[in-house]
């Protein structure tokens, strides 16, 4: 491969490896640069090259995406191939195969490089609305939230984290993995969301402790030295939960991502940030965060407003430039930093 083309592969390399290893819509892929570098390639290296990025990435090989989504990638490296070259790439064919052979699971794999070099990994619903919830899945706004977090290490280190709507997973993972909190408590309400949520974060390396509560029980996980944070997961129904257990979590930082998606449950966020902020009141009032995807001008307003009603002060987040994981980048997205 000359020194051009190298060049310009190792610009598309990534972007593959980013979007397979987190199995996003294949329209997303930069299939029309591929094509176009296919024709001015002599040889099969790119190719192989993208194939040893994505289905064939350790990651991949460990933790698979699901068997549909590996076959229409791999149908659609085939057909950039044969549209540019007569000879059939074997090591395509043998692939798809391997891919065709493989019985579908109802549950998948998506990974996410992190700066750091690690990554993470979550077990997801291969559907996007499974057992009557949506939590089994990522959502943009908390790969968007991962990512500001990240960028700003410091509102989370040596701080207790508290999410609400936790969901898979990604932004706590993210956050535990680069941010260095002293203890993050992962919360949801569905039992399947909990169990997987669990699951999750074991397969990342990270332990479960039981005590949601009671730091003061674990003060080892209370210093600035400690390199791992104390972990633990709350099932927190938000209709029903009181200030008391609420304020029993003693959490520093409170966030939330793509928990707006209705005008009932911003009533219940509310609510749940409002009985926060009443107990905590004579206490030094955590930071919240919550992270979101506009898709309904109205219901962002409605939570707004909400926030007035409820005397919580609001500011918006400046938008962050740098995207370090991919996701729909035409979507609009926000994150309202809240006083409490």
């Amino acid at each position: 491969m000359a020194p051009e083309e190298s060049t310009e592969a190792a610009r598309l390399l990534p972007s593959f490896e980013r979007r397979f290893l987190a199995a996003r819509a294949l329209r997303s892929f930069p299939w029309q640069s591929l094509e176009e570098k296919l024709r001015d390639s002599s040889g099969p290296e790119l190719l192989l090259d993208i194939l040893q990025k994505t289905v064939k990435h350790p990651l991949c090989v460990k933790h698979p995406p699901s068997v549909k989504y590996a076959r229409c990638f791999l149908s659609e490296l085939i057909r950039k191939h044969e549209a540019v070259h007569t000879e059939p790439l074997d090591e395509l064919y043998e692939a798809l195969a391997e891919v065709l052979m493989t019985t579908e699971p109802t549950q998948c794999h998506r990974s996410y490089l992190l700066p750091s070099g690690d990554s993470v990994t979550l077990s997801e619903s291969t559907a996007i609305i499974s057992h009557g919830t949506t939590g089994l899945v990522t959502w943009d706004a908390a790969l968007y939230l991962a990512e500001w977090a990240m960028q700003n290490p410091a509102a989370f280190a040596h701080r207790t984290v508290l999410e609400l709507g936790s969901g898979a997973g990604l932004t706590g993972l993210a956050i535990c993995k680069t941010c260095h909190p002293s203890a993050y408590i992962f919360s949801d309400c569905h039992s399947c969301v909990l169990e997987q949520l669990r699951g999750n974060i074991l397969l990342n390396g990270l332990s479960l402790e039981t005590d949601v509560t009671d730091p003061a029980r674990h003060p080892e996980h209370n210093t600035c030295n400690s390199e791992s944070p104390r972990v633990t997961v709350a099932q927190l129904d938000w209709d029903v939960v009181t200030a008391p257990q609420l304020a029993a979590f003693q959490p520093d930082v409170v966030i939330a991502a793509d928990v707006l998606y209705c005008p009932e449950t911003v009533l219940s966020l509310v609510r749940v940030l409002q009985r926060l902020s009443a107990y905590l009141k004579n206490q030094q009032a955590p930071d919240a965060y919550i992270a979101f995807t506009v898709r309904n001008p109205e219901t962002c307003q409605l939570f707004t407003s909400e926030l007035g009603i409820a005397g919580i002060p609001w500011e918006a987040v400046p938008h962050h430039d740098q995207k370090l994981f991919p996701y729909e980048e035409h979507s609009e997205m926000a994150i309202l930093k809240l006083t409490l």
